[in-house]
C-alpha cells in the first residue's frame, strides 16, 4: 500500500539557540471517505489492487477486512474497483472537525466532584489532567495521583491509585491501561468514568464497596500522552509515540510492541520506524516502556496484580494472551485482557467516535467491570 504524509511526518529537527523551529503543517483529511472492504479471505488480492491509491489504514489484522481513507479525488476510481464496501464516513475530515469541538472544562471548587457533563464530550490534553486532580481532591482521603516517569517529551505518565477499608496498597492490584495508542480518544474517556464511579459510589453501591474493599485500583490513562497531545494538534489519526531516533526519518515507536518479553520474535511487530507497529530498536528502549515495566514490577513485588486489562479501539473485542505477554508471563497477572472498545462496524466513526457515544461506551463498561469484578 502507498501511504500518505499522515504516516510518514518527519519531527522538527531541533532548534539552534534563539531559531524558531518551523511548525509541521496539520493533516486535515478533508474530503477523505473511509470504507470497510470485505476481503473474503483473500487479503493479498485486495492489498495489490489498493496499492495505487493513497490509503490511510485504519485496522492493522486485515484478515476479514481492510478499513481504509481514501483522498477524495481518489474516491471515484477507488469505488469503480466494485470492492463490497461499506462506508465508514463521508467526510473523514468534517467528522474529525466535529469531534474535535471540546467543551471548556467545568472547573469545581475545592474537594467538589467534577461534572458528569465531563463525558459529553472529548477534551483537550490539559483539560484531562486537571479532571484527574480535581476529581482526586474530592477523595483524597482514599486515592492517590502517581506519577510513574516521564514521556519521551517529558510529559508525566500518570494515574490515579484507588483504595478502600484495607488502606492504600493492601490489596492486590486492579490495573488498567488507556490511551496506548494515540489515535483512540475513547479510551480515556473510558477509564476516566470506572475512575469516577470507582469513587463516587463507594457509599451507595453495595458491589463498588465490596470491589474496593477486596482490591487496590490503578488507572493510566494516558500511556502516550505525546502522541495524543500530537493527535489534537497534528494528526488525528497519529498512532505511535513521538519518540525520534537517530538514523531514522520517521519518528514514533510503537509502546505496545516494544515490552521487553519475546520481543525478538518476528510477526507482529515491524523492524521499520515508518510502520505503524515499530517495535523499536531494542527491546523495552521506550521511556514510556521502561516506565511502564518498572512499575507494573512494583505492582508485583506488593500484592500482586489480580486483573490488568489494556483499553483499546475499535471493533468490540475482547483478547486474551498471548498479545499482552509480559503482565501475564512476566508480571504474573492473573488475568491480562485487552478489550477493543467501540465502533463495531460501518457507519459507526472507526477512531473518529462521535461524541455522543462516549456515555454509552463508558456505561457498558462500567456495568462489565462491576460484574466482573465482583465474580473473579
Amino acid at each position: 500500500m502507498k501511504f500518505t504524509a499522515a504516516a510518514l511526518l518527519l519531527v522538527a529537527p531541533l532548534a539552534l539557540a534563539g531559531a524558531v523551529p518551523k511548525p509541521e503543517r496539520k493533516i486535515t483529511y478533508d474530503g477523505y471517505k473511509a470504507y470497510r472492504i470485505a476481503t473474503h479471505g483473500d487479503a493479498k488480492s485486495v492489498k495489490g489492487k489498493l496499492a495505487s491509491f493513497a490509503v490511510v489504514p485504519f485496522n492493522l489484522n486485515t484478515n476479514e477486512h481492510f478499513d481504509v481513507a481514501i483522498p477524495g479525488d481518489e474516491v471515484a476510481a477507488f469505488e469503480a474497483l466494485g470492492f463490497e464496501a461499506e462506508v465508514l464516513h463521508n467526510d473523514l475530515g468534517a467528522d474529525i472537525m466535529t469531534e474535535g469541538t471540546f467543551a471548556p472544562y467545568q472547573e469545581v471548587s475545592a474537594q467538589a466532584v467534577p461534572s458528569l457533563s465531563w463525558f459529553d464530550s472529548y477534551h483537550a490534553y490539559a483539560d484531562h489532567v486537571k479532571f484527574f486532580n480535581d476529581l482526586q481532591g474530592a477523595f483524597p482521603n482514599v486515592s492517590e495521583i502517581i506519577d510513574i516517569g516521564a514521556s519521551s517529551q517529558g510529559r508525566q505518565l500518570f494515574g490515579i491509585h484507588i483504595w478502600g477499608s484495607g488502606g492504600k496498597g493492601s490489596k492486590p492490584a486492579i490495573y488498567f491501561h488507556g490511551t496506548v495508542h494515540a489515535r483512540e480518544w475513547i479510551t480515556a474517556k473510558v477509564v476516566e468514568y470506572l475512575a469516577y464511579n470507582f469513587l463516587t459510589q463507594y457509599s451507595s453501591d453495595a458491589t463498588v464497596k465490596a470491589i474496593r474493599d477486596t482490591y487496590d485500583i490503578y488507572i493510566l490513562p494516558f500511556v502516550n500522552p505525546d502522541g495524543f497531545v500530537y493527535t489534537q494538534t497534528n494528526d488525528r489519526l497519529w498512532r505511535k509515540n513521538r519518540q525520534s531516533r537517530s538514523g531514522a526519518s520517521c519518528v514514533g515507536t510503537d509502546i505496545n510492541r516494544n515490552w521487553p518479553y519475546k520481543w525478538e520474535l518476528t510477526g507482529g511487530a515491524s523492524t521499520d520506524p515508518c510502520d505503524e507497529t515499530y517495535k523499536g530498536k531494542a527491546a523495552g528502549d521506550t521511556p514510556e516502556n521502561k516506565a511502564l515495566v518498572a512499575f507494573t514490577q512494583s505492582l508485583t513485588n506488593g500484592k500482586g496484580i489480580k486483573l490488568y486489562i489494556d483499553w483499546h479501539s475499535y471493533g468490540q473485542y475482547i483478547l486474551f494472551p498471548y498479545g499482552t505477554d509480559y503482565i501475564q508471563d512476566v508480571a504474573k497477572a492473573e488475568f491480562a485482557w485487552t478489550i477493543e472498545l467501540r465502533p463495531k462496524g460501518s457507519g459507526s466513526g472507526g477512531f473518529v467516535l462521535p461524541a455522543a457515544q462516549i456515555l454509552p461506551s463508558a456505561i457498558e463498561q462500567w456495568e462489565g467491570m462491576k460484574y466482573l469484578l465482583a465474580v473473579i
